[in-house]
């Protein structure tokens, strides 16, 4: 066996591209040589800014010879056929061979391939991947045709096994494969040769280049916070800027600075993101303040006077950068004082979506609905309303449009400086959330109240404007928008109507552009209505009755209003549920199930129920229990079917001829009182469990009963039972939605 060591050397990869640049490279190379027939034993790739490597353990040093037999058409066949056939193969007619088949001679090829050696496999797999390489962006350089990322220098290609090894003979552009690469460009110039993959790494890291980008980031992090422990102070944690730094040093060399007592008031948010951004700085915060007052650059490369010079070079672009930072701060904190509304009348110029309005009509939505909203969760009305007005206006500041990333914390912010209180400021700040799967979930009521009213804006708009999301495509981010609102609502247990909420708002879209404030009462009357009852077809003509020919003409429109629309979204929420759910382990079919039962626009209603549905299906006596009502839906469902008849009624336990027949009377009887309380209450788990506690009767009548019998009272009588049963369990779910 031996082992292949692929480097590809050239000026620097930019950080964000080395990770995808890495798992590339293997695959291409791996999957090419396995096509062409090599095997091997392990792989392992790594990047530094200047090169990515790969190294295979254990490959076979040629490929096996190759024997197969191909069918081709029969002897009879158009001329056309069977030029076609010999074309895939390669072959020519004297070559092939007539072999008997049930219908006939039928063309057969028998194709060879000898084994090839790995070298000359090698070859042709690398020179494909370099010419044929996935960068997200590549460029030409010279007067050579091949596209990299940045100009490559060289290209290491060794085979070793236990007679030595020796350089695969591989040339692209002009630039030949060797057996040398270079360190690090200012600490160890020079190229040097290598022998194998461990001598490739040792040589490096003497060369002060760590191949490795994990043991990079340990190394960063590790002396980092080193560094900070010594001063007093601790490294604030970001993975993510970690893994770029790390993707732009190849002899990492952290080093640590103050920060000037002019920028410490700045909020800890600004600085740390504006040092992130622009310097690709570390934080470092006062554990006992909670104040950033220092930071910790890389460098790569290690200096006589110990970084003093770079640092005091890092020292003066920061402190131009915070001084930026430090003059919007200023300027919008002022703007706050004054009540922000400077900002908020430069909102009003701002187009939201040009079919939806501008920003400030956006938030003189969400206002409205958050005020809707806050008594359904325990928040105060005032203060949600508040909340929602101000929490967009920070968009208009300075600092947000340096750092578009702060937006809602920075509105946390001037909201305090204006003087207002701490449930609408942090309102302002959670607003968006949650963005994501793993984001944190706000809590307080007001929060809540807000951040709902933001997201079912945005979803009621774009479906009202028939804007959905169609495949893959979501540009407006709606997917995530629902996820956010089916978030708030599980995490706070929330009982919402959601159709009542997704009719009122829809309505408001639909009057945004109505200007006869003469109107507003009724307009307050309308969506009253709506919240109360959902459905306002039925409402906007009761109202409009008595206006005759005075009624507006948006409310005439109104009264076209397709409730589908709202069912639409609804449905739209249930599929994001589903996936939701799915990775906590509730089946779709279960949530299916649950469904058709009502109070299905109610989120936490639903997700209890199919909670209780799911546990009760992992035990024996749920799975069963599905089995027996299936069986007897399905029994009834064909009798109904034949007969012409519905037998839902008159089932009596005076008819039953066995002992099975009268439990089961028994049992219905026991169940129903069990469940109807239970459902009533929503005890789900109870009504489950009354309903699984019906399999062992089930069961037994099954095995002891014939439902068709001669005998057409019994046999009536019977069926009736069986509708009986499927009666008491659709009442809990509709189990006819399950899979199996």
């Amino acid at each position: 066996m031996t082992d292949l060591l692929i480097e590809l050397f050239s000026e620097e990869i930019p950080a964000r591209m080395q990770a995808r640049a890495r798992d590339d490279l293997k695959k291409l190379v791996t999957d090419g040589l396995v096509t062409a027939g090599l095997t091997y034993a392990a792989a392992g790739a790594f990047s530094t800014p200047r090169r990515l490597t790969l190294t295979i353990e254990g490959l076979s040093p040629r490929s096996s010879a190759v024997r197969e037999e191909r069918k081709g058409p029969s002897v009879s066949a158009p001329q056309a056929a069977l030029e076609g056939f010999l074309r895939s193969t390669g072959l020519t007619l004297d070559q092939l061979e007539k072999r008997a088949d049930k219908k006939g001679e039928t063309w057969f090829a028998v194709i060879e391939r000898p084994g090839r050696a790995a070298e000359e496999i090698i070859a042709e797999v690398l020179e494909a991947t370099i010419r044929n390489f996935p960068w997200p962006k590549s460029m030409r350089w010279g007067a050579g045709q091949l596209r990299w990322v940045r100009p490559l220098h060289s290209i290491l290609c060794l085979l070793s096994d236990d007679t030595g090894a020796h350089v695969v003979p591989v040339t692209v552009d002009h630039i030949p494969s060797g057996n040398t690469t270079e360190g690090h460009r200012f600490l160890s110039p020079g190229r040097f040769a290598v022998t194998s993959f461990d001598d490739y790494a040792t040589k490096l890291k003497r060369a002060h280049v760590i191949l490795d980008s994990a043991e990079r980031e340990q190394a960063i992090w590790q002396t980092a916070q080193n560094l900070a422990f010594a001063a007093g102070l601790e490294l604030v944690e970001d993975r993510g800027l970690l893994t770029e730094v790390a993707g732009l040093v190849e002899w990492p060399v952290p080093l640590m600075g103050r920060i000037a007592d002019q920028f410490l008031s700045l909020p800890p948010e600004v600085l740390q993101t504006s040092m992130k951004e622009h310097q690709k700085f570390f934080s470092v915060r006062n554990p006992k303040t909670g104040r950033i007052e220092g930071f910790v650059t890389v460098a790569n490369t290690e200096t006589s006077d110990q970084g003093a010079t770079i640092l005091k070079g890092n020292q003066k672009v920061l402190t131009a950068r915070l001084s930026d930072a430090k003059f919007f701060w200023e300027n919008d904190l002022r703007v706050a004082k004054a009540g922000m509304g400077e900002w908020e009348e430069g909102l009003k110029a701002v187009t939201f979506h040009n079919k939806l309005g501008s920003q400030a009509d956006r938030i003189a939505r969400i206002a409205a609905l958050a005020r809707d909203i806050a008594p359904l969760v325990g928040a105060d009305a005032a203060q949600a309303e508040r909340a929602a007005k101000l929490a967009k206006l920070d968009l208009r500041s300075a600092m947000v449009g340096e750092f578009p990333e702060l937006q809602g914390l920075m509105g946390m912010y001037y909201a305090k400086a204006a003087g207002e209180p701490e449930a609408v400021a942090h309102a302002a700040r959670d607003h968006y959330s949650p963005l994501g799967p793993s984001d944190d979930v706000p809590t307080d009521p007001v929060s809540v109240a807000v951040a709902l009213a933001d997201k079912i804006d945005t979803l009621t708009g774009f479906w009202a404007i028939d804007e959905k999301p169609t495949g893959s495509k979501d540009p407006f981010a709606l997917r995530r928008a629902a996820l956010g609102v089916t978030r708030l609502i599980l995490a706070n247990d929330l009982r919402l109507k959601l159709d009542r909420l997704f009719d009122a708002h829809i309505l408001r879209h639909q009057i945004r552009h109505d200007t006869d404030t003469d109107n507003a009462s009724l307009i307050d009357t309308l969506l009253g209505s709506v919240l109360s009852n959902g459905v306002f077809g039925e409402i906007t003509r009761a109202l409009i009755a008595p206006l005759e020919s005075s009624a507006p003409d948006w409310l005439v429109r109104l009264t076209g209003h397709d409730p589908a629309l709202s069912h639409d979204l609804l449905s739209f929420f249930h599929d994001r549920l589903k996936v939701f759910l799915k990775d906590q382990g509730i089946r779709h079919d279960v949530i299916d199930a649950c469904l058709t039962m009502p109070g299905n626009d109610d989120l936490s209603l639903l997700v209890k129920r199919a909670t209780a549905l799911n546990a009760t299906l992992d035990t024996e006596d749920g799975k069963n229990l599905v089995a027996g009502f299936k069986r007897a839906n399905n029994i009834v469902t064909q009798a109904e079917a034949k007969d012409g008849v519905e037998y839902s009624f008159g089932a009596d336990p005076k008819f039953a001829e066995t002992d099975s027949e009268r439990a089961l009377f028994t049992a219905l009887d026991q169940a129903e009182a069990q469940i109807t309380p239970a459902m009533k209450a929503e005890d789900f788990s109870a009504a489950m469990q009354a309903m699984a506690a019906l399999r062992a009767p089930i069961d037994a009548f099954f095995t002891e009963v014939q439902i068709n019998t001669e005998n057409e009272i019994i046999r009536r009588n019977r069926l009736n039972l069986l509708h009986r049963i499927r009666g008491v369990c659709l009442g809990v779910a509709d189990l006819t939605k399950l899979d199996g």
